[in-house]
C-alpha cells in the first residue's frame, strides 16, 4: 500500500464534465485533473480512493464511475468511504457503479430550486517570505563600461522595496532595442547587490548594437514574482531613472527583448507568457525572448522527486522525509562506493543504485549524451542540499507546492513500466500539493509565475545537457507546453554538450543574440534560425546530439565529428 501524505481539499477546482474519459486514458498516465474534477462534483472520498489505488486499479475506478455516469447528472452529493486494505477491485468497480446509477458527476448545470451557496470571504493568505526585508545599496567601485559604450547605475522602488539597476548603451544608441536582462538565484541573502549580466553575453549585445538594462530585484531566494515586476517597471521607467541620476536624457526604447539563465531564465520565459504578461503591474510588450539554463514552476518537481527515490532505493523510505539531510550519508555510501567521505557517484554498489542513476537520468530528460558528467558533478550535491524540505521553496509559497501522486518512476524506458517498476511505484510514499499554495493574484503576477508555453513572439532557448541542478528536462516542458498552445513555431531551442548548469561559451552566447535579433527583426519563418529536436527520444540519445550549436570543446567530454 502506498503511504499517503494529503493536504489537500481539492476545493476550487472544476466542476467535472464529459471529458472525465476523453480522449484516451492510459494506464500509468497523470489522472490529476481527472480527480480534480471528481473533488469539486462532492466525491472528494472517491477522489481519496483514487490516491490510494494500485496504479492497475485506478483505471477500473475511473471507467466504472464514467460508464454509469455518461449523459446523467449529479441530482445529490454522494459520500462514502473505503480503505485502501479492505476492498478488493471487483468490490470497488460495484460499489462505485452502485454509487451513481442514479446520477452522474456534475457537468456544472442543475434543475435544483435551492439557492446557490454564499462563499465566505477568502482571508489574505500569507507567506514566510512576506515578513522579510531586504537592503539594497551601490558598491564603493562601480563596473567600468565596456569599449565604446557607456553605463549607469542607480537605485529605485521595486516591489518588496529598493532595488538596484545597470543600464548599458553603445555610443550613437538611438532606442533602437533594449534587451532586458534577468539575473539568476541570488541565495538566501537580505543583501541585494548589483546584478550584471556575463561578459559574453553583454559583448554580444552591445556589439549588436543594442542597449542592455539589469535589475537587482528587490528580493532574493526564489522571489520570481518581484523579479518580473522589478525589470517591466525598470523596461519602462529606465529613461527617467538615468536622467533623474546622471541630468541625462536619453530615446526612449523603439523595442524590449528580455533574456535571462537560470531563475532569471525562468523570468524571462515567464515574462512573455500570456498569463504574467495579463496580470503583471508593469505591462511591457516584449518582443521577443531568450531564456537560458531555465527553471520554471517544474523545478521543484524535480527538486522533491529525486530525494525522495533516493530515499525509498536506499531502504530508507519508512523513515519521515524531514529526516533526510540527517539519513544523506548513510544512504550514499548504501547506494555508492565511497572515496573516503565522497562518493563514487558512477560506482553504484548495485541494482539500487543502478536504479537511482536511471530514474535519475529519465527525470531529467531521458537518455543523451553528458549525462553522467553532470550526475557525478558538484551540482549532485546541490541538489541534495534541498532534500527534506517543507515544499514551499523557503517561504515563496504559503503552502506545500510539491506533489508526486501522478508521478510515475521509471528505470527501463518500455513502453510500460515492468512488475518492479508497479510495485516500486505502489511503495514510494505520495504527497500531494496544496492546490492554494501559488494562487492567481489580483496584484500582479503568481508568487511563482508559470510557465505555460503559451506565447505569441519569437523565442529562442539555450540548455546545457548535463546540467543536473536545472534539467534539461525542462526544454521538453516547455516545447510540450508550445505545441499544446499551437504556438511551437515560434519556438527554438538548442542544446549544448556541456556538464554544468548555464555553462556556455562565448561563442554560443554571440551565435545565439545575433540568430535571436536577426529573427526577432526579420521574417517570422523565413528568418527563423535552426535548433535542436528535443522531444523524439532516439534523436536526443543519439551520441552526437548538441554537436551543431556548441562552440568550443569542454575538458573531459568527446569532441564531436568534425
Amino acid at each position: 500500500m502506498a503511504r499517503i501524505v494529503s493536504n489537500s481539499d481539492g476545493e476550487g477546482c472544476e466542476s467535472v464534465g464529459t471529458t472525465v474519459m476523453g480522449g484516451h486514458m492510459r494506464l500509468f498516465l497523470s489522472f490529476g485533473s481527472i480527480r480534480k474534477r471528481i473533488i469539486a462534483s462532492g466525491l472528494v472520498e472517491v477522489s481519496n480512493v483514487l490516491i490510494e489505488a494500485r496504479f492497475t486499479e485506478r483505471l477500473t475506478i475511473l471507467r466504472a464511475l464514467w460508464l454509469a455516469c455518461l449523459g446523467k447528472q449529479l441530482k445529490e452529493k454522494w459520500r462514502f468511504t473505503l480503505r485502501i486494505h479492505q476492498w478488493r477491485l471487483t468490490a470497488v468497480t460495484m460499489a462505485l457503479s452502485a454509487i451513481v446509477l442514479s446520477g452522474c458527476l456534475s457537468s456544472g448545470d442543475s434543475d435544483s430550486d435551492e439557492p446557490a451557496p454564499v462563499t465566505p470571504e477568502v482571508p489574505e493568505v500569507t507567506r514566510e517570505h512576506d515578513e522579510r526585508s531586504f537592503t539594497a545599496e551601490l558598491p564603493a567601485t562601480l563596473p567600468a563600461a565596456l569599449a565604446g559604450a557607456r553605463i549607469y547605475f542607480g537605485e529605485y522602488e521595486g516591489l518588496q522595496g529598493a532595488a538596484l539597476y545597470s543600464f548599458e548603451v553603445p555610443e550613437g544608441w538611438d532606442g533602437d532595442g533594449l534587451i532586458m536582462w534577468t539575473r539568476g538565484y541570488g541565495g538566501e541573502n537580505l543583501k541585494l547587490g548589483l546584478s550584471m549580466p556575463g561578459a559574453a553575453w553583454r559583448q554580444a549585445v552591445i556589439d549588436a548594437g543594442y542597449a542592455w538594462a539589469a535589475s537587482s530585484y528587490s528580493a532574493n531566494w526564489y522571489d520570481a514574482r518581484a523579479g518580473i515586476e522589478d525589470t517591466n517597471k525598470l523596461a519602462l521607467n529606465i529613461m527617467e531613472y538615468v536622467e533623474r541620476d546622471y541630468s541625462q536624457r536619453l530615446p526612449a526604447p523603439s523595442q524590449y527583448l528580455i533574456s535571462g539563465a537560470s531563475l532569471g531564465g525562468h523570468i524571462a520565459a515567464a515574462a512573455v507568457d500570456r498569463e504574467n504578461m495579463e496580470r503583471t503591474q508593469f505591462k511591457v510588450n516584449y518582443a521577443g525572448a531568450a531564456p537560458l539554463c531555465q527553471a520554471e514552476q517544474n523545478q521543484f518537481q524535480w527538486l522533491g522527486d529525486y530525494p525522495r527515490v533516493m530515499m525509498e532505493l536506499s531502504g530508507f523510505g519508512d523513515r519521515d522525509y524531514s529526516e533526510f539531510q540527517e539519513l544523506l550519508p548513510e544512504m550514499v555510501s548504501t547506494l555508492f562506493t565511497m572515496n573516503g567521505t565522497t562518493p563514487n557517484w558512477l560506482d553504484p554498489r548495485g541494482q539500487e543504485g543502478e536504479r537511482l542513476i536511471a530514474i535519475a537520468r529519465n527525470l531529467t530528460g531521458g537518455e543523451r549524451p553528458i549525462f553522467e558528467n553532470g550526475f557525478a558533478s558538484s551540482f549532485q550535491n546541490v541538489v541534495l542540499a534541498t532534500g527534506g524540505r517543507t515544499g514551499d521553496v523557503n517561504g515563496i509559497l504559503a503552502g506545500n507546492g510539491y506533489g508526486n501522486v501522478d508521478q510515475v518512476y521509471r528505470w527501463t524506458n518500455d513502453p510500460e513500466p515492468d512488475a518492479e517498476e508497479i510495485e516500486f511505484n505502489e511503495r514510494i510514499a505520495r504527497v500531494s500539493a496544496d492546490p492554494d499554495a501559488n494562487p492567481l493574484r489580483d496584484d500582479g503576477v503568481r508568487w511563482i509565475p508559470l510557465v505555460n508555453g503559451d506565447f505569441d513572439v519569437p523565442v529562442l532557448t539555450m540548455h546545457t545537457l548535463g546540467d543536473f541542478y536545472v534539467p534539461f528536462r525542462h526544454q521538453q516542458l516547455y516545447r510540450e507546453g508550445a505545441q499544446e498552445n499551437g504556438n511551437d513555431n515560434l519556438l527554438v531551442q538548442r542544446a549544448i554538450r556541456a556538464p554544468s548548469h548555464c555553462d556556455f561559451s562565448a561563442g554560443e552566447y554571440r551565435e545565439l543574440v545575433e540568430d535571436w535579433l536577426a529573427w526577432v527583426n526579420g521574417d517570422v519563418v523565413t528568418d527563423k534560425p535552426d535548433g535542436d529536436e528535443v522531444l523524439d527520444p532516439t534523436v536526443v540519445a543519439d551520441s552526437n546530439y548538441g554537436c551543431d550549436f556548441t562552440v568550443g570543446q569542454r575538458p573531459g567530454l568527446r569532441a564531436c565529428p568534425l
